[in-house]
């Protein structure tokens, strides 16, 4: 397997698979990897030939006092198990290489990136958006995969990719959780084992509100009610809990039988925690 900097070297082995009538897919990280994402790893595999995994922690998409300086970095841990699990390349560039000191132009959806997420980190998306194109012109992958624990960032993704016409197919692939039902995030390193057990509770929230659903419910209030007195106590406050469109992850005003999501966004003691189910 070989870990890549430069940008210019990345092309070129990108350039030299596609001589060879080879497909690639890009796995786009911020590092800290978990079992979510070699399950990532796995599906570029099964999609294409050659799969390169980005290690990019990208400052354009945190904002002020956010987690930028205190988020994990382990590229030799990255690299040990994205070995193991048969990727071909790690891209892993400076900052420097991706961003001129006097870089200015970015990327912005002005639709879906306006909700949920979006209202508490107004410029997360745009830095997402605007890393993903730097990626994408660089790598020019067949496929990109993506977990559904980011279910909106998806969206933005998908609706960038068909707007500006990029020739790359978007690729979902389903949420990994842990033992307990809560969602693998890198951020989990900041909960310790209780904190983790506890957290919990937002699947559980999230179960009870799909239950509603599954039982004829298509009361959006209703079912927004259970999931926030589910998963509300001392140690979590609620950001967000939304019903929106499976695919879109925009709000609507009643639920869709098989077309809907329940998402939701907490501060669980010290630490953002996101999640979604399917309803």
């Amino acid at each position: 397997m070989k870990i890549i900097s430069s940008p210019e070297k990345m092309k070129e082995y990108a350039a030299e698979a596609r001589a060879q009538n080879k497909t690639v897919a890009l796995v786009p990280t911020m590092g800290a990897l978990h079992d979510g994402h070699l399950s990532l790893i796995d599906k570029a595999r099964e999609s294409a030939d050659i799969t390169v995994v980005s290690v990019f922690v990208n400052p354009t998409q945190f904002g002020p006092n956010e987690d930028f300086d205190k988020y994990p970095r382990q590229l030799e841990e990255d690299a040990a198990k994205c070995e193991a699990r048969g990727a071909d390349a790690i891209f892993a560039p400076a900052v420097s290489d991706i961003y001129a000191p006097d870089a200015s132009t970015f990327v912005s959806e002005e639709q879906i990136s306006q909700n949920l997420c979006g209202k508490s980190r107004p410029k997360h998306f745009r830095g997402v958006a605007t890393v993903l194109t730097i990626l994408f012109n660089i790598v020019r992958p067949d496929f990109a995969v993506f977990g559904e624990k980011d279910a909106q960032q998806i969206s933005v993704i998908e609706r960038m990719a068909r707007d500006l016409f990029m020739d790359v197919k978007i690729l979902r692939a389903p949420i990994v959780r842990d033992e307990n039902g809560l969602a693998l995030s890198s951020r989990n390193k900041y909960l310790d084992t209780y904190e983790r057990i506890g957290a919990a509770r937002i699947y559980r929230a999230l179960l009870a509100g799909k239950k509603l659903a599954d039982e004829g419910c298509l009361n959006v209030d209703r079912i927004k009610a259970l999931v926030i007195n589910t998963v509300t106590n001392a140690k979590t406050r609620v950001i967000y809990a939304e019903i929106v469109d499976d695919m879109t992850s925009l709000p609507i005003s009643e639920v869709r039988p098989g077309k809907s999501r329940i998402s939701i966004a907490v501060w669980f003691g010290q630490t953002r925690l996101i999640d979604n189910i399917r309803i």
